[in-house]
């Protein structure tokens, strides 16, 4: 267990915590909706600090992260719980644990140090808190990530983005880059689907970019729920004002938890989603969840730079960060 001090306001007869987006109002002996962080008396607890539920050694293009030292490996961890309730997730069997569950009591405790020496040992290049939400176990994440920098390993959140500006504010220093699932343009969407709203995703993922945190993009296509094309070219369009160089990710879905009943997404769909984008004037769009040849193409010359046989990287023609061809800039962290 660990007290979250930084993250709760106490000017009302409720504690309300400041960790993300919901900002729930929590009684005495009552969980907020990520169901790890419980009042007892006039603190707020969270009780899966060090619950780590996952570690494995991933290659960094599965985050998915294209433009983050490529080829390399990532420390992966995460905690069991989660502050959304997707009926799509892909990891649903540990992000939906509670405190409650016999799963969750059955994680093994770990300490931020023993983490980055494991990730040393591994011989990865950075850390990612990935699999479930980082907000989750978000001080065990900030105090990983300070040890971390000191031992020269980038960190790295995969987030739903609901996150609060708070949180990010704490965090930014230690905090080299993200991926965000911005899982549609509709806030019934997020109501119904996630339990969850936009708003707070879009404006997260322009708070990274003033930040200077390398940022990438996911979007799941779901058929008939979040692909047509009127939500897609405004996702495209929101993503360009932001940054034109700032990668997206558009993935097929395939049927999963509470979605079983649904087909994976057409070929089709995805091809249209990578056309908006390029009309969207976007340089860098990723097919994900689908089986080919996947290149980085340098937006001067047009030549391919990265070579990805899904996560394995066959070839990098990048020095330093530019085109080894043409020597134009191509955005990321490269070193």
């Amino acid at each position: 267990m660990n007290i979250c001090k930084c993250f709760k306001n106490t000017e009302y007869s409720y504690i309300q915590c400041e960790l993300c987006s919901h900002f729930c109002k929590i009684e005495p002996d009552k969980f907020g909706l990520c169901g790890v962080r419980k009042r007892v008396g006039e603190e707020l607890v969270t009780f899966n600090y060090g619950n780590l539920i996952a570690q494995h050694v991933d290659p960094i293009e599965k985050k998915p992260l294209y433009h983050v030292l490529p080829g390399s490996s990532s420390y992966s961890i995460a905690s069991p719980g989660c502050n959304f309730k997707c009926s799509f997730c892909q990891n649903f069997e540990i992000s939906q644990l509670r405190v409650s569950d016999k799963e969750f009591a059955a994680t093994q405790l770990y300490t931020p140090e023993s983490v980055v020496k494991r990730a040393l040992k591994a011989g990865c290049k950075s850390i990612s808190f990935t699999y479930t939400e980082p907000t989750i176990y978000f001080e065990f994440a900030l105090d990983t990530s300070i040890i971390a920098k000191s031992y020269g390993l980038k960190t790295i959140f995969v987030s739903n983005g609901f996150f609060s500006e708070k949180a990010l504010e704490t965090i930014s220093p230690y905090l080299d880059a993200c991926n965000i699932d911005l899982k549609s343009f509709s806030d019934e969407f997020y109501k119904t689907m996630c339990k969850a709203r936009v708003e707070p995703v879009k404006e997260m993922i322009k708070l990274l970019k003033y930040h200077k945190i390398w940022t990438e993009i996911t979007t799941l296509l779901i058929p008939g729920l979040n692909d047509s094309e009127s939500e897609i070219v405004s996702i495209a369009e929101f993503i360009a004002a932001i940054d034109k160089e700032m990668p997206w990710h558009i993935s097929r879905f395939y049927p999963r938890y509470k979605m079983n009943s649904l087909n994976p997404t057409s070929i089709k769909s995805i091809e249209d989603a990578v056309h908006a984008g390029m009309n969207a004037g976007l340089s860098y769009i990723y097919e994900g969840n689908v089986a080919n040849e996947i290149s980085t193409r340098c937006p001067g010359c047009k030549k391919p730079i990265i070579t990805r046989d899904e996560y394995d990287v066959l070839r990098c023609d990048i020095d330093n960060g530019f085109c080894r061809h043409c020597g134009t800039k191509i955005p990321g962290i490269w070193q």
